[in-house]
């Protein structure tokens, strides 16, 4: 089977995404336009002959926020039980796919807590900071959020969810032969944009403050996986094909 696979999807835009707002704690809704853009997404990435294949997942992580949630329901993944919160809008028709994943919310997904900034842009941050006697040019990565989490904050936590992926679900499977009878491996987190990044930093670890250039639009989806089928060669999946049973070749 190839390696397994770890989902990374960003929540879809909000009124604050698009203003540059740093949202963590604060919980607001999907713009028109963000829900519309996550239903295509859905559409075009879900699916038995897609790139995520609802009935290859082991585990959906969700963070606890509104907008992570609704994402997760406007992806339309055919889940079979109910979903560990009231749902947050209108239900879409049931997929013809299926996917018997257990969905879990968890505070490890969560965005970075941005204390003392929640809610303000990274120049009003500088501003902030320059007044303060502090450098002028704030990076996240480096210095964290006054009132907030620190990078080595944010570093234990998503490390600590990597550790439970890699030995819950894919080192049961990863290199073992194709003619064995193996249960879906692949996962799915939905979740914030610094938040990602950061494990998706730590997947192939990299400190934090070596500066992630890496970028997750808002609905935008990306994948991690492993290198020769070895769970000790963590990477970053700069490209994934989609899936395609080989009675569809036919």
């Amino acid at each position: 089977m190839a390696a397994p696979r770890v989902f990374l999807v960003r929540h879809g835009e909000t009124e604050w995404s698009l203003s540059g707002k740093h949202t963590g704690v604060t919980d607001i809704p999907l713009t028109a336009n963000g829900e519309k853009r996550v239903k295509a997404t859905g559409r075009a990435l879900v699916g038995d002959d897609r790139l995520i294949v609802p009935k290859q997942l082991a585990h959906i992580y969700v963070s606890p926020r509104k907008r992570a949630q609704r994402t997760f329901e406007l992806l339309n993944f055919g889940i079979s039980d109910p979903l560990p919160w009231k749902v947050h809008g209108d239900k879409l028709p049931d997929p013809s796919h299926a996917c018997g994943a257990r969905v879990e919310v968890t505070q490890d997904i969560r965005e970075w807590d941005y204390g003392d900034y929640e809610g303000i842009t990274t120049p009003e941050i500088c501003k902030i900071r320059e007044k303060q006697g502090l450098t002028k040019k704030w990076d996240i990565w480096r210095d964290g959020c006054a009132g907030g989490e620190s990078p080595d904050d944010v570093t234990r936590r998503v490390d600590g969810l990597i550790k439970e992926i890699r030995e819950k679900w894919h080192k049961p499977v990863i290199g073992k032969p194709k003619s064995e009878n193996l249960p879906p491996a692949d996962v799915l987190i939905v979740a914030h944009g610094h938040i990602l990044r950061a494990f998706a930093m730590r997947w192939v670890d990299k400190t934090l403050q070596d500066g992630p250039a890496l970028l997750l639009e808002a609905g935008g989806v990306g994948t991690l996986s492993y290198e020769h089928h070895s769970i000790e060669e963590p990477a970053i999946l700069l490209g994934g094909a989609f899936v395609v049973s080989p009675e569809a070749t036919k």
